[in-house]
């Protein structure tokens, strides 16, 4: 009894940070026939889309899991699904070298971008909301304009597949990642190179993307590791690992809706969540029969989403109390 009245102590006082969240698994979504290879929540968080191998963007509940319709019209799979700020258009990126924009609430295509010369493998909205990013095998970024479909800027960012794209909060600089072994910053609006981050060993980098508050890069490698850099020091502040990460372009996340989490996916088929801090694992989530490749966090509420290779195909919906 003592315990439980130090614990909600603590809590009331508001003083003590979470030490672990406690992620159970709620729902298992079924329907794609293949690999799930993006789960995105909408901004307003009353959604998740997910994009597959199967040619598919599926969308449902964010609370519920509830199934709520599929958008076709890609010729080849998909690697990657991103939302409008406002939560009202999705962006896809496909391996028929093109990216589609959607109406989210109907599913009709709005907009096919087309000028990357192979697979288009990352996208993002900017904040705005008037500008898409993109990242292909072709080695190139691309910025497209949201109402005209047409390309802006052709960005020669990487010698090698560019594996992902993001913008930072106000939209104002751009980093890019890929098996280069280079994460590059951007400035989103004359496409000149501000900064080129290198690890000491070139391993090719899976992943990338900005804090919450812009200061920061959460950077993946094909060595297992997920490094937080202070990018305009050019810096490795926090290394996480623990996790298995040699193949596959594996999504990380921060989760700040409770406790402050480093969430990634894995190649042992488990979820791994660190403390951001003390980069120690606090919570591993078992469940899924194929490695983990990506992962979201609901931008509100303790929610984790996650999705499977193709001996797996399910999404899981996974929830916290702290």
């Amino acid at each position: 009894m003592a315990a439980h009245g130090g614990q909600s102590g603590a809590d009331s006082a508001g003083q003590q940070a979470p030490q672990s969240p406690n992620y159970q698994l709620k729902f298992t979504l079924n329907g794609h026939l293949k690999a799930v290879s993006s789960v995105k929540f909408s901004p307003d968080g009353l959604w998740l889309a997910s994009a597959s191998a199967d040619k598919m963007i599926k969308i449902w509940g964010s609370q519920d899991g509830k199934f709520e319709r599929t958008i076709m019209g890609h010729k080849q799979g998909i690697s990657d699904v991103a939302w409008s700020e406002d939560s009202k258009l999705l962006v896809s990126a496909s391996d028929d070298k093109t990216l589609k924009v959607w109406e989210a609430s109907s599913g009709k295509c709005m907009k096919t971008l087309k000028g990357h010369t192979n697979y288009v493998f990352c996208c993002n909205f900017n904040p705005q909301g008037n500008l898409i990013l993109s990242g292909s095998f072709d080695e190139t970024v691309r910025i497209w304009d949201v109402k005209t479909g047409k390309c802006l800027k052709v960005l020669p960012a990487h010698s090698d597949p560019v594996s992902a794209v993001n913008f930072n909060r106000d939209g104002s600089l751009i980093v890019s990642s890929s098996f280069d072994g280079l994460c590059r910053i951007w400035d989103a609006a004359t496409g000149q190179c501000l900064k080129t981050l290198i690890d000491d060993d070139n391993t090719p980098v899976a992943y990338v993307k900005f804090s919450p508050n812009g200061k920061y890069l959460l950077a993946a490698t094909l060595d297992s590791a997920l490094k937080l850099w202070d990018y305009t020091k050019g810096k490795c502040l926090k290394t996480y690992t623990g996790h298995k990460n040699a193949k596959y372009c594996i999504f990380s996340n921060f989760s700040v809706t409770g406790g402050k989490w480093i969430v990634s996916g894995s190649e042992d088929n488990v979820i791994y969540i660190w403390n951001l801090q003390t980069r120690e694992v606090v919570q591993k989530l078992v469940g899924h029969t194929d490695v983990v490749l990506c992962t979201a966090c609901h931008p509100s509420q303790n929610i984790i989403a996650s999705g499977s290779l193709e001996e797996d195909k399910t999404i899981k919906i996974w929830k916290s109390d702290v």
